[in-house]
């Protein structure tokens, strides 16, 4: 095949250097995907009978300060595509700069709120900077891998969803700009909602649709605003993401087939939104804020056809036999083998260290300063996990957070708990009778900030404005840092850990050890009889768990354990058992169809 043309979408058909050409397309995220399993997760994609596979691109994970940039091992973005290649899949690229993807922020770093003016997705000076600074650090590397260069891109998208933001007219001609001056020669795409279509376009780039229910006027809206062009559906939604207190949503597979059905009879293009969703490890996972708080749960399972320990669904089995008959009997690969799972022995905890014990990082501070202004990774802030604000009191009385807690705070007098603050509930009375000087500590969680909306300029976390104790601001802060990253879990081997006790006080690190012999097997972390935390196996963060689910098991595949011992560590909140389970398979909670 020559490559002078590429991806063309100058008439109802897309052709590919001159030659019909259909989009079966689906999403897998690198960033959500162990990288031992990312030829495993291709090879089940290739051999369900889609050609393209499209990603999304991280901004925050690739430049978690103003001077760092990370491309390597779980974020190789070049080896990714370069593995699509190999496989025979083309790619579609989704480089932002936000990409909601239901990540923290939607995937813009949080030291961009660092700037008290700050106004994301706008050509506001302080983000095109920021912008441009990313852009010359990640184009010039997929330049190169383009399909006109030999590569397997056949088309890159400009931002994302931009028609239900749309806060400035000349922002998707910045970004569309930004791409083609450092090299992008592909085929420009945008995606949006039926609603929002006309606001997230940019002259230049064909429009795409995102939706679960095919609509027949949504796409007459479509054509009508882009006659003469190929419709595709950039999102084709085969579930949907959950969130803490809530169900496990899904999709019945019938319902997805006959969806992607109906598309390819109509001679559109499709992208499975997604293929396979993997898992939102650590504390990447975002937010709804509108119109209240719900944090999302690190599994990003997603209902898709392959789940998110990369096994086959009903889904796959029917979609791959949808488009093995719509390929007419062109031959796909043999379905790669499934991986073992294994319900290995409870990790029996032994060792306890109270957080109290556990504090490093200390910043003295006159007013309550919230996580992104911490003097803290190189002058960058906080991203994630937890800050502890503690001052001094010298009377008990009413404690009002004039919703000025994002998004929760454990509250203690001289470290003894005395109860908890959530958004929009503001009030504590605590004993009137204390007397004496008394040490007010609030634990705050960033249980993540929101993905998508209007607001994303006003997602700064930990206290963001004053806390009053009988209606008078309370000052003079020290404030600890708890981010939990793997050189604070590292850093715990000097703390003074202690045999567990009976009874262990929380908040606390507890921790134990996991056997596993021979190479080791994916598994699932099950918490039964404990309250809220986050585990971490060998230094990294699989991710929160919440009794109040639903999700019941955190995914942790074989490649993070080592063969023979492997350290368990779990942070608890409030309550805790003797024991960690492994389990052989999920427990995402109780199912409920997608309304």
């Amino acid at each position: 095949m020559s490559r002078k043309v590429g991806l063309s979408a100058n008439s109802s058909q897309f052709t590919l250097e001159s030659k019909p050409f259909h989009i079966l397309g689906g999403s897998i995220h690198y960033f959500r995907v162990p990288r031992a399993y990312w030829r495993d997760r291709l090879m089940k994609m290739k051999a369900c009978g889609i050609n393209t596979l499209s990603t999304y691109v991280p901004w925050s994970l690739h430049q978690p300060e103003r001077g760092a940039f990370n491309f390597h091992t779980q974020l190789d973005l070049e080896a990714f595509i370069s593995l699509a290649a190999e496989l025979g899949l083309w790619v579609i690229l989704r480089p932002g700069p936000y990409i909601s993807s239901e990540l923290d922020l939607g995937g813009l770093p949080s030291w961009l709120l660092r700037d008290g003016s700050m106004r994301l997705r706008t050509t506001y000076p302080g983000f095109t900077q920021a912008v441009n600074k990313f852009f010359d650090k990640l184009i010039p590397k997929v330049v190169p891998l383009q399909f006109k260069k030999g590569g397997p891109i056949i088309a890159v998208q400009v931002e994302n969803d931009y028609g239900s933001f749309a806060k400035d007219e000349s922002y998707m001609l910045f970004i569309k700009e930004a791409l083609q001056s450092r090299g992008i020669s592909e085929l420009l795409l945008t995606s949006d909602n039926h609603n929002t279509l006309k606001l997230g376009g940019v002259d230049g780039a064909l429009r795409s649709l995102k939706l679960q229910r095919l609509n027949h006027r949504d796409i007459q809206d479509l054509n009508a605003i882009q006659p003469n062009s190929p419709t595709i559906v950039m999102d084709y939604w085969t579930g949907w993401y959950d969130v803490w207190g809530d169900l496990h949503n899904v999709l019945p597979p019938e319902d997805m087939v006959s969806s992607v059905r109906e598309m390819l009879k109509r001679g559109m293009s499709v992208n499975l939104y997604m293929f396979h969703g993997g898992s939102s490890f650590g504390f990447m996972s975002g937010a709804l804020d509108d119109p209240s708080y719900r944090a999302l749960i690190p599994s990003y399972d997603y209902d898709a056809p392959l789940s998110e320990a990369g096994e086959y669904t009903p889904k796959y089995h029917l979609l791959r036999d949808l488009l093995s008959r719509y390929n007419k009997g062109e031959n796909f690969l043999d379905m790669p083998a499934l991986r073992n799972r294994e319900a290995y022995e409870p990790a029996i905890m032994y060792h306890h260290l109270s957080l109290w014990d556990a504090l490093s990082f200390t910043e003295g501070s006159a007013k309550p300063v919230n996580m992104e202004n911490l003097p803290v990774n190189n002058e960058n802030g906080q991203s994630y996990g937890y800050t502890l604000y503690e001052t001094t009191i010298t009377t008990g009385g009413l404690l009002h957070s004039r919703d000025n807690i994002r998004d929760r705070a454990l509250v203690f007098v001289d470290r003894s708990y005395i109860g908890l603050f959530k958004r929009q509930i503001v009030d504590h009375k605590n004993n009137q009778s204390l007397q004496g000087r008394r040490t007010l500590s609030l634990l705050v969680e960033n249980c993540g900030r929101a993905h998508q909306g209007r607001d994303l300029d006003k997602q700064r976390k930990g206290l963001v404005g004053d806390i009053l104790l009988n209606n008078k601001p309370l000052r003079d802060f020290t404030i600890y840092s708890l981010e939990m990253k793997p050189s604070f879990i590292d850093s715990l081997y000097k703390a003074p850990w202690k045999t567990l006790p009976e009874t262990p006080s929380f908040p606390g690190f507890l921790m134990g050890r996991l056997f596993a012999y021979g190479y080791p097997s994916d598994t699932f972390v099950k918490l039964p009889g404990w309250e809220k935390g986050v585990v971490f196996i060998n230094g990294l963060n699989l991710g929160r768990y919440w009794s109040i689910g639903p999700q019941q098991t955190l995914y942790l595949p074989g490649p993070f354990l080592n063969s023979g011992m492997n350290q368990v560590i779990v942070f608890e909140e409030q309550e805790g058992d003797h024991k960690v389970h492994f389990e052989d398979k999920p427990d995402l909670g109780m199912a409920a169809d997608i309304q």
